[in-house]
């Protein structure tokens, strides 16, 4: 299964939610790879650390794509192994936004979903962190998606935002990729004792917009595994936030 992480407003926890639902799926044993289409490398720095500097990335698939050299038969030498078993990232780098305009120049559009054939057949699981943009990247990860998880932090320029989404994705999907699907919409750094992100949630129920559960709560214990380079499942994985990414992916579809 192949899903990509998006929405088209920045600081809704894109790469936080990719990060951990990966980790778990390869925690869970299952081989998983991470794509980082974010030029910020926030799902690159938090599961790669300090320690593991990769020696290629995305930038760099992306800039031998332009140069007629990469070849779908070898995208796996662009991937770098974590510190953790069965988790692999497809690095990001600042690179990828001095290439955007050539690769748009270029039509390159379709070469991530080429290549996504077949690193399938290595990875059961792949997640693709998104920039906070419908743009080139993006554009290519939607193509070449199963599913679409959508980050929503539970204010309402995030709600104005979901519908623009919604009929981003329905064109993408018209035009380009008849199986895309949005999988559900991810509620983020919810607290409940707080009386806007509940009725906000309850708008979104009542409209019958696909959101998931649990709720993904707000927590400092975060912030300190962003700080470690350590996602939820690795520092603490009996935090009650550990267990709702738990439970959060174990309600998604294999």
């Amino acid at each position: 299964m192949i899903r990509v992480v998006f929405n088209q407003k920045g600081g809704v926890g894109k790469s936080t939610i990719t990060s951990n639902l990966a980790a778990i799926s390869a925690a869970s044993g299952l081989s998983t790879l991470v794509i980082d289409l974010d030029a910020q490398g926030n799902s690159s720095h938090y599961i790669l650390g300090n320690a593991s500097q990769p020696e290629r990335g995305a930038a760099d698939f992306f800039a031998e794509t332009l140069n007629g050299r990469a070849k779908v038969s070898e995208p796996e030498s662009f991937v770098t192994r974590s510190p953790w078993e069965n988790l692999s990232v497809m690095a990001a780098s600042p690179e990828l936004s001095d290439l955007q305009g050539k690769l748009e120049a270029k039509l390159k559009i379709f070469k991530l979903k080429e290549a996504l054939e077949t690193l399938k057949k290595t990875y059961r699981s792949i997640w693709i962190d998104t920039p906070p943009a419908l743009n080139f990247y993006s554009l290519s990860a939607l193509i070449a998606a199963d599913r679409v998880l959508v980050p929503f932090d539970c204010d309402d320029f995030s709600r104005q935002a979901l519908y623009r989404l919604f009929e981003n994705v329905e064109e993408i999907r018209a035009d380009h990729n008849k199986k895309l699907k949005v999988e559900g919409i991810v509620v983020n750094q919810f607290t409940a004792r707080s009386n806007l992100p509940q009725r906000v949630v309850d708008e979104l129920l009542a409209e019958k917009l696909p959101v998931l559960e649990p709720y993904l709560s707000s927590s400092i214990r975060i912030k300190e595994s962003h700080e470690l380079c350590r996602p939820l499942i690795y520092l603490e994985p009996a935090h009650k936030v550990s267990l709702e990414y738990v439970a959060l992916w174990k309600s998604l579809k294999r």
